[in-house]
């Protein structure tokens, strides 16, 4: 199935994201705004679950274990956390507190993804080419990138090399683009 195809949503995500300096940058602020969107998410209810916070878990958990059971079992754990923390800091301070808390996070994550797009990559972040693969993806694209740079993991043998010439591909295509409309 094409939804839970790693490569492409890999590739697609690596190709908006190959400088070391914003991949840091995205390493450093995503899993912050997960965490702070089930903050909220915890004071939005639902007709068949309790909140948006858990619901959105479950969207994510589900996704991740569909692209990759090894890492995606560990991405689903890491948004279980999410939740479980969120949900009881959400409690903790109360709504008036928590939406504060929920924008001055936001606000600083997404500032410092911005500036690491537009300093480094130069490149429009991936999310205004499609926005709900670029949410759901982006938690599990840096978790991927850890894993693959601290302990050397691949879905399978040779995936990184696969999709980095599929990530090489789409950035070439990409620059002959932005070439063109520049000529």
């Amino acid at each position: 199935m094409d939804l839970f195809n790693l490569e492409k949503h890999f590739a697609f995500y690596g190709a908006y994201h190959s400088n070391p300096i914003n991949i840091f940058i995205h390493m450093i602020f995503v899993w912050p705004i997960l965490f702070s969107g089930l903050m909220l998410g915890y004071y939005l209810p639902m007709v068949f679950f309790p909140n948006l916070g858990i619901f959105t878990t479950l969207v994510y958990a589900l996704f991740y274990v569909g692209m990759d059971r090894k890492a995606g079992f560990l991405g689903a754990i890491l948004c279980f956390i999410c939740w479980f923390g969120a949900s009881h800091l959400a409690i903790d301070l109360g709504f008036s507190l928590t939406w504060k808390v929920v924008l001055a996070s936001q606000l600083i994550c997404w500032t410092a993804q911005f500036l690491g797009h537009g300093i480094f990559e130069k490149r429009a972040p991936a999310l205004l080419d499609n926005l709900v693969q670029a949410f759901l993806m982006a938690p599990f694209f840096v978790l991927l990138e850890a894993l693959q740079h601290f302990v050397g993991y691949e879905p399978y043998p040779g995936f990184h090399e696969k999709v980095q010439k599929m990530v090489d591909a789409n950035i070439k295509e990409w620059q002959e683009k932005k070439h063109k409309k520049s000529s």
